[in-house]
């Protein structure tokens, strides 16, 4: 008889690796990402071991701000993110400030001379991150001035640029704006942060799939009816009307975070668990997206913009009330979109693509809906409406796994009720996660790229993306076209009709 192996789960675990000794610097240091995402995220890995040995970190903006200011600061920005400040000491040493002026090389120099003579306080060796947590309209700008400063080269030590989101606002700008960065950095050298990828249950939807042998095989268009991804929040447009009232919820969730959900549900399996590989596989979907209609453009597509309502109890003010969007705005805050993916494992299973704001709940959600069994028995005593199995991946806020399949409901009557089978990240017995800009930073320090976007995929998902935008930008009906609904709601009732899983019709959980 077979000896039944003792490992524990945490036998199979990588032990995490320790970044090189680096410096991370970053352009907009006073801006609203900086205090909000990458200096508590930064202060957390440096709390729980997983900053290099040697490290540090300098702040850059156009602010004119002393380094004590800069670092009481951000100071308070880790302690509003409820941080345990206990290494904030030994943290704090390592905060630096320089004010610098994007588009002026010779700012750029003095930065690079500040840099030189902390790279020999903190005895680290020239390797260096460069975070733009800057308005996107200044990517170039800051990335044709590295290069100029000469701080884009890899003479003494590796140089990495972080990217955040948009990479341009269609595919001429996406290209335009690669040509900018390929000017001063290779393509290794780049990496265009989506943090979505680096949130926990996305990260595992690989994992759930390929290390698993009872779901690959059911992981097609024999047993899968349609997949939903829905990715809800209750916030509006705060700060961000200006950027908003250009690219609206298509630009802004569509070409990015919905695309690769879309990539890592339907993505083959790789070789090798390596980056390239992983990224091949994504970009493989993206090639296989069947060119959308736009001739039908509304039979696959629902555009909305949110009204006054309520959310928690409080009253919402309608999009056109924000402050900075106007009057008679047009820019769509919710869309539902029906797309096909043209391979051997997909052909004719839909994918219903689902983003908003002032929704009902802040939710991000994959659903797998399999196909009703073949023949059903029971008709005789249960009728032909069985209800059909459903895994549910829900990415935030809760971060947990369901498997829902039909049993027999006890007792003397024969009949049959819904059972879920379930895992959360939350449970005891999970292991704790990072979060998404900490996984996401951990993984530019390491030069590891398979959560970030790689160039080909940025294209290609804008090559998808674009007839749908011009389409709906020029047509002459638009403001009719354009749907309304509550704040508060999930979405207009429209959107019900394209998408059979919409919440109005298939409430789940």
């Amino acid at each position: 008889m077979p000896q039944q192996s003792t490992k524990s789960h945490l036998d199979l675990a990588v032990a995490p690796k320790r970044p090189e000794d680096c410096a991370v610097v970053i352009f907009g240091a006073s801006g609203d990402l900086t205090g909000r995402k990458l200096l508590p995220a930064l202060y957390r890995l440096f709390a729980t071991g997983a900053t290099p040995e040697r490290f540090y970190i300098c702040g850059a903006a156009r602010s004119g701000m002393s380094q004590e200011e800069f670092r009481a600061k951000m100071r308070q920005a880790v302690e509003n993110k409820g941080s345990d400040m206990t290494a904030w000491d030994d943290f704090a040493v390592r905060l630096h400030y320089q004010p610098v002026v994007y588009d002026q090389a010779e700012s750029c120099r003095a930065l690079a001379a500040r840099l030189d003579q902390l790279d020999q306080e903190h005895g680290v060796g020239g390797n260096r991150i460069f975070e733009l947590a800057i308005p996107p309209a200044l990517y170039q700008t800051v990335a044709a001035t590295l290069a100029q400063a000469g701080l884009a080269g890899e003479e003494r030590g590796w140089r990495r640029l972080v990217v955040e989101k948009p990479f341009g606002r269609d595919l001429a700008s996406s290209r335009e704006l690669n040509q900018a960065i390929g000017r001063g950095f290779n393509e290794h050298q780049v990496f265009r942060i989506d943090h979505y990828l680096a949130k926990e249950t996305v990260q595992n939807i690989m994992m759930f799939r390929f290390a698993n042998a009872i779901f690959e095989p059911l992981w097609n268009r024999g047993y899968i009816e349609q997949v939903s991804i829905l990715a809800a929040e209750t916030l509006g447009v705060e700060h961000r009307a200006g950027y908003y009232e250009q690219a609206g919820v298509l630009r802004d969730m569509f070409q990015n975070h919905m695309m690769q959900l879309l990539a890592l549900v339907a993505a083959e399996p790789p070789s090798l668990f390596e980056a390239d590989r992983v990224r091949d596989e994504r970009t493989k979907i993206f090639r296989s997206l069947r060119p959308f209609p736009t001739e039908d453009l509304y039979d696959y597509l629902v555009l909305a913009q949110y009204e006054a309502g309520e959310i928690d109890g409080q009253p919402a003010p309608a999009y056109r009330a924000e402050p900075g969007v106007a009057p008679s705005s047009l820019a769509p805050t919710f869309a539902t979109m029906k797309v096909f993916v043209d391979n051997w494992r997909w052909q004719g299973v839909p994918f219903y693509l689902t983003s908003g704001k002032r929704l009902t709940e802040k939710l991000t959600r994959i659903v797998i809906h399999f196909r009703e069994v073949p023949h059903s028995l029971f008709r005789r005593v249960l009728g032909e409406d069985i209800q059909t199995n459903r895994l549910v991946l829900d990415i935030q806020p809760k971060e947990e796994i369901s498997l829902y399949f039909q049993a027999k409901q006890p007792g003397a009557q024969v009949a049959l009720r819904t059972v879920r089978l379930h895992f959360s990240y939350q449970d005891q017995a999970a292991q704790q996660g990072v979060e998404a800009y900490e996984k996401a930073l951990a993984d530019a320090m390491l030069g590891d790229q398979m959560l970030f976007w790689r160039q080909d995929g940025v294209e290609l998902c804008w090559a998808f993306l674009d007839p749908v935008l011009e389409a709906c930008e020029s047509c002459g009906d638009r403001a009719d076209r354009l749907h309304r609904y509550r704040a508060g709601s999930w979405g207009p009732r429209d959107a019900a009709k394209l998408w059979p899983g919409h919440p109005y019709n298939y409430p789940v959980g």
